[in-house]
């Protein structure tokens, strides 16, 4: 083992396996970063553009291949190339970390993709509903009786919003905390009780891909109090990988969080003027 790290060693030639899994590792990051891209720009449909990151992946799994019989041979014959077999490692260890996650995740959780707090009466795509006709596209309408047993099942905290404020500043709340999670907003109607209830429709994206995922809130008065619910559906595919449990759960507590803040708020009360004393009268 000593010859390898000796003057000899250097002239021993480059094993031409350690290249393969140096170059097939490089070209699996470009064609995953392009995907990505192309998937967050919109340049192409989400379905045909995945094709391309799941492409990349087994190119990364290649990759590894080759290193393995790199290393093999290295071994047996002394040749170079162990830095570009660690570089080929590091590269495919970064690229297929998350997706592995993600499988993990696939595997653990349902295979739906549409979650609201009223699976009985969910709240419409109206706005967005134009935007779920593509190639590939889920329905508007709701996923149906299997989806909400599952969500059920896996998430039973997802309930209806009960707030104990007036309808307009649930509202006001809601449409404000949409509006710091930097969703899209694509329709916003205030409501206006008895004839209309608010409605708020708005796209969130994904981390890393970017993938669409439509929301829509409804606000309703119930009494003198509010009652808010809240549909998070992926745009594609059938499962989103707790994405949008994740989403509406975490807009709950935010918004229960901020609604009782509200609720503890002195009431401004405007300052009544003293009544002007009567005109005295001059006799004369």
């Amino acid at each position: 083992m000593a010859r390898r790290f000796s003057a000899p060693y250097q002239t021993e030639p480059v094993s031409s396996l350690a290249s393969w899994a140096r170059n097939l590792a490089v070209f699996a990051v470009v064609a995953v970063l392009v995907s990505i891209l192309v998937v967050r720009f919109g340049f192409l449909e989400p379905k045909p553009a995945l094709v391309t990151f799941f492409g990349g992946l087994a190119i990364a799994g290649l990759s590894i291949l080759f290193g393995l019989a790199g290393f093999a041979a290295i071994w047996q014959n002394g040749s170079r190339g162990m830095a570009r077999i660690l570089l080929a490692f590091l590269i495919d260890g970064a690229i297929l970390a998350y997706p592995a996650y993600l499988a993990l995740q696939y595997r653990k959780l349902p295979a739906i993709h549409d979650i609201t707090t009223d699976p009985i009466d969910p709240p419409r795509f109206d706005a967005l509903a134009r935007l779920r006709t593509g190639d590939g596209a889920n329905s508007a309408v709701y996923a149906g009786l299997y989806s909400a047993e599952q969500q059920r099942h896996f998430y039973p905290d997802i309930e209806p919003i009960e707030l104990e404020i007036p309808v307009d500043r649930a509202y006001a709340i809601a449409l404000q905390l949409v509006n710091k999670r930097k969703w899209l907003v694509i329709d916003e109607r205030a409501p206006q009780p008895p004839r209309r209830i608010g409605r708020i429709e708005a796209v969130a994206r994904t981390p890393i891909m970017g993938l669409r995922e439509d929301i829509s809130i409804r606000v309703v008065p119930d009494g003198e109090d509010s009652r808010v619910d809240i549909r998070s559906a992926s745009r594609y595919f059938d499962s989103d990988l707790g994405s949008n449990a994740a989403r509406v759960t975490k807009f709950i507590d935010d918004l229960n969080t901020a609604a009782d803040a509200d609720a503890l708020k002195p009431v401004k009360k405007t300052p009544v003027a003293p009544p002007k004393a009567p005109a005295k009268t001059v006799k004369k």
